[in-house]
C-alpha cells in the first residue's frame, strides 16, 4: 500500500471505526433526526462510547449529555452534526479545536438551496481545511459500518443493514433509504454504506480509494450525479477493478448531466459528445459496469457479490419448461454469450440419469415432471464439463414441482464447483420458499431468465477485463515545434480556428496521412497545383470568415482539367461574394480527388472537466443522423484504439461485409493514437474533426480529406 492509500485509510477509519462519537444535536424528542440517529447508534450496538450533545438536556436515552462538544472531557474520534445550518461552521470549529478528525454533517440548508446556503457551505469548507477535518456531507443520511468491530448505524434511516461484502456510496440520501430497504427485503448485506450529500469535504474519489483497500469490501455500488474530479476517479477506479490480487467490481448508476451537452458545439464531435456517451466512455476505460436502472444494479450486485467469475463465455441452461429456456438462450446470445456444447462424456452421463423423452441438447429441458433428484444430478454433470463455464437454472412451478427441494439441491451442488450458478424461479408466491433458500445460501435468483443472462454476460465481461492484454500508450516521433508554430500564428492573428491548409500542416507534423494538396492564392497557382497533383482534383475556399465551406458553395469536386479548375475557381468566388460579401478570401485549397473507400470520422471535443474526448464513427454527411460513434478519453492505450473501432456497427462493414473487401482498420487505429497524442500535447485545441477520413482496403492505409481544428478562447 503506498503513502496516499495509507493516509486515506488512516483518515477514514475515523468514520468507519471510531472509538467514540459525539452526536451534536442529539434530541429527547421522538421522531426527530437527533433522536433517531442516537437511537440507531444504540440499537446497532455500536462498539464505542457515545456522547450526546444538547445544551438543554442532561441525559438522552439513558446516556449522559453535554452542553457543547467542548465540554466532553475525553478524546472524540467522530462528530455527527445535526444542528441548524447557520450553526454548522461554528460547531465544526469547536470540533477542530477539540482535535476531532472526522465529521458527518447531516444538516441540510447549504448549496442545495442556493443563495446563503452556498456561502455557509464555503465557510464550512474553510473550517475543515484549517483544522484538517475529514467531512462527509452536509445534507446527507449518514454512514453505516456493519463490521462487528464497529457495528455503527450513524444514520437517521429506519433500518440497519445486515453484514455483507458490498459497499454503497451515494449522492442521494433518499436513494440510500430505498436501497437499504430493498436490500433487507432481498437478503443483501452491506459492509459500508455512505451517503455523501453535497460532497463539501470527502468525495467519491477518497471514498473509492478507501474501499479499494478495505478487506471487508468485495463489490462497490455507487449512485453518482456528477464526479468531483473525473480524471482522478478514472485512475482510482481502474486500479480498483484491475487489482489482480483482489479485483473489485464497481457498479455505477449515473444520473444527471454535465456541461458537456449544455452548449451547441460548432463541430460534429462537439454536438455528439453528450454527457451520457462520455460517461459510458469513462466507465468503459476503467472497468466500471454502468447500470441503467435500480433494478439492474441490484441484479448485478447479487451476481457479483455471491458467485465466482466465469472463466469463459460458455453457458449451460437447465429448465423444466421449454419456453423460458428459449428466452434464456436468446438473451444469452444477444448479450454475447455462447450456448455450450456438452462433451461426449457429459452427454453419456446425462443419458443415464434422465428419461429417454429428454433431449440432451443445450438448453436442457428436463420437462415438467422433473424432481429435485434430476436437477441435482443434471447440474452436477454439467458443471463437471470443462466446456461449461457457467449455468442458468430455471424452475417453473407445476403440480409436480417441489421448489424448496430443488432449491436445496441447487445449493448443495453449486457449492462443490467454482463456477457461477444463477437461478430463475419463475413466479412469486409459489416459488418464494425456494428463493429464500437460494438467497440465504448465496445463490442469486432472478425473476426473469433475461435478467440472469444479462448478469452472466457482465460477469463474463469482467473476466475479460481482468485478462485483457496490457498495452501502453504509444508515443510517435513528431514535429511538435512545427505544429506549435502554426497554432501560435493563428492565435496571434486573433482567430479561433485554423484554415484548412493550416490544419493539414499541423496534422502532417504529427505524421497523419493527409491527402495530397496545395494552397493556391490565385487562379494561376490553382492550375499549377492541379497539374502537380494530377487530375481529377478538388477546390475548396479558404477564408477565416467561413468555417462550413459547403454551406456557402465553397467546394467543387472532380475537376478533370485546367479549364474546369479555372471555371470552378471563379464560380466559387462569385458564389461566396453573393452569400457572404464581406468574407476575407485568402485563396483555395487544391487537393487530390480521393480514391474510393469508406468514409469515417475521427474527432475530439475538450470537456472542461475531463479534458480531451476522442470520437470514432461512421463519417460523411450522415454522422449526426446515425450516431454510430464511440468516445474515449485521451490519452488512449493501443488496445483502447482498437476497441473504439470494434464497438461500432461500422466495424462490421470495415471487416468485410457481404462480399466486400476488408478495410484497413489498423491504419484507423494508428490515426486514433496520433490524434490522442496531438490533443494531449496541445490544450489550446478545443475541437477537432477529421471528416471524412477515407479508409482503403486492408494494407492500403487511409487518407484525411477534410480537417477542422478549433481553438479555445483566446
Amino acid at each position: 500500500m503506498n503513502n496516499t492509500n495509507e493516509r486515506i485509510t488512516d483518515k477514514l477509519n475515523s468514520f468507519f471505526y471510531p472509538k467514540s462519537i459525539a452526536i451534536i444535536g442529539a434530541s429527547r424528542r421522538p421522531g426527530s433526526v437527533g433522536h433517531s440517529l442516537l437511537a440507531n447508534l444504540i440499537d446497532s450496538r455500536f462498539q464505542g462510547i457515545l456522547y450526546p450533545v444538547n445544551p438543554k438536556a442532561t441525559g438522552i436515552l439513558g446516556i449522559k449529555s453535554y452542553p457543547t462538544v467542548t465540554d466532553i472531557p475525553d478524546m472524540v474520534d467522530l462528530a455527527v452534526i445535526i444542528v441548524p445550518s447557520h450553526a454548522v461552521p461554528t460547531v465544526l470549529e469547536e470540533c477542530g479545536k477539540m482535535h476531532i478528525n472526522g465529521a458527518i454533517v447531516i444538516s441540510a440548508g447549504f448549496k442545495e438551496i442556493g443563495g446563503e446556503g452556498i456561502e455557509l457551505e464555503k465557510k464550512a469548507q474553510q473550517v475543515i481545511q484549517e483544522y484538517d477535518i475529514s467531512l462527509v456531507g452536509p445534507n446527507c443520511l449518514g454512514v453505516i459500518n456493519t463490521d462487528p468491530r464497529s457495528s455503527m448505524n450513524a444514520t437517521f434511516g429506519t433500518q440497519m443493514s445486515k453484514e455483507g461484502n458490498i459497499s454503497f456510496v451515494s449522492q442521494s440520501g433518499a436513494l440510500c433509504v430505498t436501497v437499504l430497504d430493498y436490500a433487507i427485503e432481498s437478503n443483501i448485506g452491506f459492509s459500508k454504506f455512505i451517503s455523501m450529500g453535497n460532497k463539501a469535504g470527502l468525495t467519491e474519489n477518497e471514498l473509492l480509494l478507501y474501499l479499494k483497500n478495505d478487506p471487508k469490501t468485495d463489490v462497490i455500488l455507487m449512485y453518482l450525479e456528477d464526479l468531483a474530479n473525473g480524471r482522478e476517479f478514472m485512475k482510482i477506479a481502474r486500479e480498483t477493478t484491475s487489482n489482480l490480487s483482489h479485483p473489485k467490481p464497481i457498479i455505477a448508476l449515473k444520473a444527471g448531466r454535465t456541461l458537456l451537452g449544455a452548449k451547441a458545439a460548432s463541430s460534429h464531435t462537439g454536438s455528439l459528445a453528450g454527457s451520457d456517451k462520455v460517461y459510458d466512455a469513462i466507465f468503459s476505460q476503467c472497468g466500471v459496469l454502468r447500470g441503467e436502472t435500480l433494478e439492474e444494479i441490484f441484479d448485478y450486485v447479487k451476481g457479483f457479490s455471491s458467485q465466482p467469475l466465469p472463466k469463459g463465455k460458455n453457458v449451460a441452461i437447465i429448465t423444466n419448461s421449454g419456453g423460458p429456456g428459449i428466452l434464456a438462450t436468446d438473451s444469452c446470445i444477444r448479450h454475447g454469450l455462447n450456448i455450450a456444447s456438452f462433451s461426449p462424456g457429459t452427454a453419456k452421463s446425462l443419458k443415464k440419469i434422465l428419461p429417454p423423452t429428454v433431449s440432451l441438447n443445450n438448453p436442457l429441458d428436463l420437462i415438467a415432471e422433473a424432481q429435485h433428484e434430476q436437477y441435482e444430478a443434471t447440474l452436477r454433470e454439467i458443471l463437471k464439463d470443462k466446456n461449461v463455464h457457467s449455468s442458468i437454472v430455471i424452475v417453473t412451478p407445476t403440480t409436480f414441482t417441489k421448489v424448496e427441494k430443488i432449491a436445496d439441491s441447487i445449493v448443495k451442488t453449486a457449492k462443490k464447483f467454482q463456477k457461477p450458478v444463477l437461478c430463475c424461479l419463475l413466479g412469486v408466491y409459489d416459488v418464494s420458499g425456494g428463493i429464500e433458500i437460494l438467497e440465504e445460501n448465496g445463490i442469486p435468483s432472478y425473476r426473469f431468465p433475461e435478467s440472469a443472462a444479462r448478469v452472466l454476460s457482465e460477469m463474463t465481461q469482467f473476466t475479460w477485463w481482468l485478462s485483457r492484454p496490457q498495452t501502453g500508450i504509444k508515443k510517435y516521433r513528431v514535429n511538435k515545434a512545427k505544429a506549435e508554430e502554426i497554432i501560435d500564428s493563428v492565435k496571434k492573428e486573433g482567430r479561433h480556428f485554423l484554415l484548412e491548409h493550416e490544419s493539414y500542416e499541423v496534422l502532417q507534423a504529427y505524421r497523419f496521412p493527409v491527402i495530397k494538396s496545395f494552397f493556391a492564392k490565385n487562379e494561376g497557382q490553382a492550375v499549377e497545383a492541379a497539374q502537380k497533383i494530377g487530375f481529377p482534383v478538388v477546390l475548396k475556399i479558404t477564408s477565416p470568415d467561413i468555417l462550413h465551406k459547403f454551406d456557402y458553395g465553397g467546394v467543387k469536386l472532380n475537376l478533370k482539367n485546367k479549364t474546369e479548375v479555372r471555371k470552378a475557381f471563379h464560380e466559387i468566388i462569385e458564389t461566396i461574394l453573393v452569400k457572404k460579401p464581406d468574407a476575407n478570401i485568402r485563396g483555395m485549397i487544391v487537393e487530390e480527388m480521393a480514391p474510393q473507400g469508406k468514409e469515417i470520422i475521427l474527432g475530439m471535443n475538450r470537456d472542461p472537466q475531463f479534458g480531451p474526448i476522442l470520437m470514432f464513427g461512421m463519417g460523411g454527411i450522415y454522422v449526426e443522423a446515425l450516431e454510430d460513434v464511440t468516445f474515449r478519453l485521451a490519452p488512449i492505450r493501443e488496445l483502447t484504439a482498437k476497441m473504439m473501432i470494434a464497438k461500432t456497427k461500422t466495424y462490421k462493414i470495415l471487416e468485410g461485409f457481404r462480399g466486400e473487401p476488408a478495410y484497413d482498420v489498423e491504419a484507423i487505429a494508428e490515426c486514433l493514437k496520433k490524434l490522442s497524442q496531438l490533443v494531449t500535447d496541445f490544450e489550446d485545441i478545443k475541437e477537432l474533426d477529421l471528416n471524412p477520413l477515407i479508409v482503403f482496403e486492408k494494407g492500403r492505409g487511409c487518407s484525411i480529406v477534410d480537417a477542422r481544428i478549433i481553438l479555445g478562447s483566446i
